[in-house]
């Protein structure tokens, strides 16, 4: 396997003191994490905390207000598009539905990267896949079509594809969504045991605690437009911060609250269309 080139302490994704928004609002301020080669972080906080926004300033598709997002060593907002680019070939990403191409089949699939990316002999294209898709439990279902196959067989596909280029850092966005129970404990226990034979980095954005406690090495907690608490699975099960616990044990009551909150913008629509 190739290893990357990074040493153990050289951090593979950076942010320091990180502010990101669309507009005129903005989402997160003063975000700052690191993740180093080998590690599972995983990046949690509830629907519309930012988490897919910190995914998207990782992949430079969006630049930071403040601070500094480094990928690999470089500076994203200094990156231009070529090497951004190139950047992005070194990252793997596992899309929250997937993403599977619907007219190849499961081996064409994941082979795909390879194709586009690789100039590999038919021979050494078929072993990668297949080694791949053994990782991942589904060798013989190489021939499938997609319409062919369960959910939780296609999400295990997409993790073969996201790693097929053997990456050294691999995001995975919401990769516990719809599973079930078996098929959950399936893919947390491969995304631990690929980022361990690739000692690739892996970013993990869930809002799922049982199972990202069970594979993290480190765990942010994202929430009310800030990081809330880092450290970890241990830290922050033990941690006495109210937000925190409330978010662990899933309370209804808590710092935080059930109703959106009353901003200007919605006061001014509502006076603009007499609703009361």
């Amino acid at each position: 396997m190739r290893k990357p080139p990074l040493n153990s302490n050289q951090p593979v994704l950076h942010l320091d003191d990180v502010s990101l928004g669309y507009g005129d609002f903005t989402v997160l301020r003063n975000i700052s994490l690191t993740v180093l080669p080998g590690q599972v972080v995983a990046m949690m906080g509830g629907s519309g905390s930012g988490k897919t926004t910190l995914l998207r300033a990782a992949t430079g598709q969006l630049m930071a207000r403040h601070g500094t997002v480094t990928l690999f060593g470089q500076n994203l907002s200094h990156t231009d598009q070529s090497g951004l680019q190139s950047l992005r070939q070194r990252m793997g990403v596992l899309f929250q539905q997937g993403a599977l191409f619907t007219d190849l089949n499961v081996f064409e699939n994941v082979a795909f990267p390879l194709r586009e990316h690789l100039k590999l002999s038919t021979k050494q294209l078929g072993q990668r896949v297949l080694e791949k898709l053994a990782a991942v439990g589904l060798r013989a279902a190489a021939h499938l079509k997609v319409a062919e196959i369960s959910g939780g067989m296609a999400r295990r596909v997409a993790l073969a594809r996201a790693v097929v280029l053997e990456p050294e850092l691999v995001l995975y966005d919401e990769p516990f969504a719809g599973l079930d129970p078996i098929s959950l404990g399936v893919t947390a226990r491969l995304i631990r045991s690929l980022s361990d034979r690739l000692g690739c980095a892996s970013v993990v954005i869930t809002h799922d605690i049982a199972e990202s406690f069970a594979i993290a090495d480190e765990v942010y907690l994202v929430g009310q437009g800030e990081l809330k608490a880092q450290g970890t699975p241990a830290t922050l099960g033990a941690s006495p911060d109210p937000y925190v616990q409330q978010f662990l044990r899933g309370d209804a009551d808590g710092p935080v609250a059930f109703d959106y909150p009353v901003t200007p913008a919605f006061e001014a629509w509502l006076a603009r269309t007499g609703i009361q």
